[in-house]
């Protein structure tokens, strides 16, 4: 019986734009966040501005969210639960 070579591709890496929606995911998932129901969040050195802009514009596309940009460069992101019916 012959060796079947698995000719699969690798699974593709995440872009540096999903990787920066990943670690903003994860703070604002966070207890003391969901709480909160608001978060601080601020680019960090390796994110392109491209990226934070373009997130930033995909955040302010949802209703329940506001986004309050800080002296500091950082954003305050506030959201509400909408009430279900």
């Amino acid at each position: 019986m012959a060796k079947q070579q698995s000719k699969q591709k690798a699974p593709a890496l995440p872009s540096p734009y999903e990787l920066m929606g990943a670690r903003i995911q994860k703070i604002i998932n966070s207890p003391a966040a969901q709480k909160a129901r608001s978060v601080v969040i601020e680019k960090t050195h390796s994110e392109a501005q491209e990226d934070w802009e373009r997130f930033l514009d995909e955040v302010a596309e949802n209703d329940n969210v506001t986004i309050a940009p800080r002296d500091d460069g950082s954003v305050k992101l506030s959201w509400t639960v909408p009430a279900e019916d």
